[in-house]
């Protein structure tokens, strides 16, 4: 069996449960099944992964940059294997390169680097989330407020023949009509509604629409009020919508996380993103976003005016909120960073559990969360040593 090769050694989290003493069956970089004592094949190649946790690889929807590259000005195949390698280091296995708004040019540019990073294998590379350039000035964050606006028939049609198969924007829902909406769902892009200062009739509108989820809860969104429950409270109450949040203790305080989870009408469909930047994996201290500069400082991104500028996280860092400081157990925080967001982008079948039919992207954990060995499509990852 030259092709067959069993991981063992690892106590195994499959996306569900935990098994002692089960060995993952991979060929092709496909898992085609998982057996325990004295069921691996004879002759069969064995790697031994000796203590930790293997669990499915992380899945993240909002990565714009890592590695010192920001998609915004790193617009190239190398770029985005930049970016990715830069998370895969962290367990990221899967993600969506993210666009932070820009000019039509750049954007153009963006897509046509993500169809050839594809093309090219370059491995995590899923295909792309655009985010912007239409969303609400009063919501803006940190986007530039030059180049947001309404979107037209030229955008719309961008976004509808990109040739990704998975393709991400977010958009306001006071910006983008219900019927605009609809055609992109229509088209099999997945529509997010985030930067908006919509009221709760029209995101629960856009919702209607088919418009998926929502772009980093809590944060450039109308909060929830008590006679007002905005973007928020319409997130929160639609059995439907997929959350992203930011769990570095910045974005998002723990209590409204733990609050979230609570509140949310449909549990397990809250998911962990990190809306990293390229300072992931990095030593900078600055980088430059739109011919804005963007500060790092003690694990904040800011603007000159302190906005907060996405995030210096990676997920093994939102995992470890998320279990010592949220509270959570560790198996639902390893499906909140894999298995949900693989179920909000549709790829459940394929990611964010192991499982035979899987991808064989997996992650091995030590007893401290710290990252042991990361494997792609069955194959182990190497990482130069961090400057």
């Amino acid at each position: 069996m030259p092709n067959l090769t069993a991981y063992r050694g690892a106590e195994l989290f499959d996306g569900a449960t935990r098994r002692r003493d089960a060995a993952v069956l991979v060929e092709g970089g496909t898992v085609v099944d998982i057996v325990g004592p004295g069921g691996l094949p004879e002759g069969v190649a064995t790697i031994d992964l000796e203590g930790g946790l293997l669990a499915p690889g992380f899945v993240d929807a909002q990565v714009n940059g890592g590695g010192g590259a920001l998609l915004n000005s790193a617009a190239t195949v190398e770029g985005i294997r930049t970016i990715c390698t830069a998370h895969a280091r962290y367990g990221t296995t899967a993600l969506l390169p993210t666009l932070i708004t820009d000019t039509p040019a750049v954007t153009e540019a963006v897509i046509t680097a993500a169809r050839d990073a594809i093309a090219a294998g370059v491995p995590g590379c899923l295909g792309l989330h655009i985010e912007g350039p239409h969303l609400s000035i009063a919501r803006k964050g940190a986007h530039n407020p030059a180049f947001i606006r309404a979107m037209d028939e030229a955008d719309l049609e961008r976004l509808i023949s990109t040739g990704l198969r998975h393709i991400l924007t977010t958009v306001a829902a006071e910006t983008v009509p219900p019927a605009q909406i609809a055609r992109l769902t229509a088209a099999g892009v997945h529509v997010a509604i985030g930067h908006s200062d919509a009221s709760y009739e029209t995101a629960m509108a856009a919702f209607n629409a088919g418009a998926r989820g929502i772009t980093h809860l809590f944060n450039a969104m109308s909060q929830l009020g008590h006679r007002s429950p905005g973007v928020v409270g319409a997130a929160l109450d639609s059995a439907d919508a997929w959350c992203g949040i930011i769990p570095d203790g910045l974005h998002v305080h723990p209590a409204a996380i733990a609050n979230a989870l609570r509140a949310k009408r449909a549990p397990g469909r809250i998911f962990i993103v990190t809306d990293a930047m390229s300072t992931i994996g990095t030593t900078l201290t600055e980088f430059d976003l739109n011919g804005r500069t963007i500060t790092r400082e003690n694990g904040k991104l800011t603007l000159d005016d302190g906005t907060l500028a996405g995030s210096d996280l990676d997920m093994v860092g939102a995992i470890r909120f998320m279990t010592g400081t949220v509270g959570i157990g560790l198996d639902e925080t390893l499906r909140m960073a894999s298995l949900y967001p693989a179920q909000f982008l549709g790829i459940d079948r394929t990611h964010g559990r192991i499982a035979p039919g899987s991808r064989a992207d997996f992650v091995h954990l030590a007893g401290d969360l710290s990252v042991l060995d990361v494997f792609i499509g069955g194959e182990r990852q190497h990482f130069a040593p961090l400057a």
